[in-house]
C-alpha cells in the first residue's frame, strides 16, 4: 500500500474508533451541586446515628454535612435527592476480593477456570463482578490477586477509573506470590507446564524482583501466601506448613515497603500467621488459626486482621477435612479478638464464593453473630477499612471526603442484614442505584 493511502486508511480507522469511544456509555459527572436529605446518618466515625441531616455534594466530593436546615442554606440551585425515609452510610468497602475468580470450593473448580477460561474471558466476567460489587453498595474493594490472570485486575481498575465500565474503586494486588510447587496448579506429571495461580518466587533476590515487577505493572498492594496444608493437633491448635523462609518473606515485605506498598499475607494456620507477623506484614488474611498470643502480637504491631468468614462457611463442606472445624475455631478467635480490641476489618474473599450467589454484605451479619455490635461491624467495612487502605477520603461521610454513599430502607443498627438490601448507591457524586 502506498504511504499516502496507508495514512488515509489509518486516519479513517482512527475516526471510527474515536467516534465509537465518544459514543460509549460512561457515568456522567453531575453538573450541579446535589443536596441529599437524610433520615438517619451513620457517618462511619460517630458511635450513634444522627437524624435530620443534609449532605451537600459538589462534583465528586462532599462539601458540607450537618443539620438539614443549615446545609440547605448553602445549597442554592442544588438538585435534591430525598433519602429522608432511609438510613444513609458511607459506601461500603470489601478489603478481600478476587474479581477474576468465580468460586473455588474444590480444586477441580479452580483448575477448570485456569485451564479452560482465557484471561480475556475472565476479564469480561471481572467487569461484570465489578458492577455487581458496586450495585451491592461496595464503592471500594481491595482485590487480592488474579489467580493466574496476570495483571488483568489492573486493566479492570483502569476501565473503571476511566469511566468505561461501572465499578468500585479498586486497589489491586496483581499476582500474589508463593514458592515453586507450593500453590496450584501442581501436577504429578512433570512433562506438563501448567498455569500458575500465583507468581512463583524463590530466594531473597527473586522475592525483591517479584515485588518490583508487580509494582511496575500497577500493583497497589503486595500479597504472598505464608502457608498451606492445615491440620489440628490434639491441643486444638490449627497448624500449617510455612511456605517462605523468614529471609524470603522479610525480603518481600522490606522491598514492598521501600517502594511504598503495603503487604497482605494469606495466613490460615498458627504457624503461617506467626511467620507473616515476623516478616512485618500489614494485614493477616483469613487467620483461622489465630491464638491469644498471636492476637496480642497483632495488637502490639498494629496489624489488621481480615477474617473472610463468608468464604469459610462456603468452602467448609466441599473441602472437608480440617476445613469444617476451622470455622468454629475462627469464630472463637474472632470473639476473643473483638474483646481484646484487635483491628478486625471486613473482607469476604468473594470470588472464593461466586459473585452471583452470595451478597458480600453477608459478612456484616457474621461479625455481629461473632460478637461485634452493629456499629462495630459497620465501621469494619467503612472507616476502619479505609484506614487499612490508607485512604482518608473513603469510608466516612464528612466534608472533603469522596461522595460515596449508600442507603437502606430499614435500620441496620437493629438488623445489620439491611446492608444486603441497599436501595441507593452513589460513588463520586454519581448515582448508580436509585430507590
Amino acid at each position: 500500500m502506498r504511504p499516502r493511502f496507508a495514512l488515509l486508511a489509518l486516519l479513517a480507522l482512527l475516526a471510527v474508533v474515536t467516534t465509537a469511544w465518544a459514543q460509549a456509555p460512561r457515568a456522567a459527572r453531575p453538573a450541579a451541586p446535589v443536596l441529599v436529605k437524610v433520615g438517619r446518618l451513620i457517618d462511619g466515625r460517630s458511635d450513634a446515628p444522627q437524624a435530620g441531616v443534609g449532605i451537600l455534594i459538589d462534583g465528586d466530593r462532599i462539601k458540607a454535612v450537618g443539620p438539614l436546615a443549615q446545609v440547605q442554606g448553602q445549597a442554592q440551585g442544588a438538585r435534591v435527592i430525598d433519602l429522608s425515609q432511609m438510613a444513609v452510610l458511607p459506601g461500603l468497602i470489601d478489603t478481600h476480593t478476587h474479581l477474576l475468580l468465580q468460586g473455588d470450593p474444590t480444586a477441580e473448580s479452580y483448575n477448570e477456570q485456569l485451564l479452560y477460561e482465557s484471561t480475556p474471558y475472565r476479564a469480561i466476567l471481572a467487569a461484570r463482578n465489578a458492577r455487581i460489587a458496586l450495585e451491592h453498595g461496595f464503592t471500594a474493594i481491595r482485590d487480592l490477586e488474579t489467580e493466574g490472570a496476570m495483571y488483568a485486575d489492573v486493566d479492570v481498575k483502569r476501565a473503571v477509573d476511566r469511566g468505561e465500565i461501572p465499578g468500585p474503586r479498586i486497589f489491586a494486588a496483581t499476582r500474589a506470590m508463593a514458592p515453586t510447587g507450593m500453590y496450584p496448579i501442581v501436577s504429578d506429571n512433570w512433562e506438563l507446564e501448567l498455569p500458575h495461580g500465583v507468581q512463583p518466587v524463590d530466594g531473597v533476590e527473586g522475592a525483591r524482583l517479584a515485588v518490583r515487577q508487580q509494582v511496575a505493572h500497577g500493583a497497589d498492594w503486595i500479597k504472598f501466601y505464608a502457608d498451606r496444608r492445615y491440620y489440628f493437633t490434639p491441643d486444638s491448635v490449627l497448624h500449617s506448613w510455612v511456605n517462605f523462609t523468614d529471609d524470603e518473606a522479610r525480603a518481600i515485605v522490606d522491598e514492598a515497603h521501600r517502594l511504598g506498598r503495603k503487604v497482605a499475607a494469606h495466613a490460615i494456620g498458627s504457624d503461617g500467621i506467626a511467620a507473616a507477623l515476623r516478616a512485618g506484614v500489614n494485614t493477616i488474611e483469613h487467620g483461622d488459626g489465630m491464638t491469644d498470643s498471636l492476637l496480642d502480637v497483632l495488637l502490639a504491631k498494629g496489624v489488621y486482621w481480615v477474617p473472610t468468614v463468608t468464604v469459610a462457611y462456603y468452602v467448609a463442606g466441599p473441602r472437608g477435612g480440617a476445613w469444617a472445624p476451622m470455622v468454629e475455631h475462627q469464630h472463637r478467635a474472632f470473639t476473643r479478638g473483638v474483646k481484646k480490641g484487635v483491628r478486625i476489618v471486613l473482607g469476604t474473599d468473594v470470588g472464593g464464593f461466586p459473585w452471583t450467589e452470595i451478597n458480600q454484605a453477608k459478612e456484616f451479619e457474621y461479625y455481629v453473630q461473632y460478637g461485634m455490635t452493629p456499629m462495630q461491624a459497620i465501621k469494619s467495612g467503612t472507616s476502619l477499612a479505609a484506614e487499612l487502605l490508607g485512604q482518608r477520603d473513603l469510608g466516612v461521610v464528612a466534608a472533603g471526603a469522596y461522595a460515596d454513599l449508600v442507603a437502606v430502607a430499614g435500620d441496620p443498627m437493629k438488623d445489620v442484614s439491611e446492608l444486603s438490601r441497599v436501595r441507593f448507591v452513589m460513588k463520586g457524586g454519581v448515582t448508580y442505584v436509585s430507590p
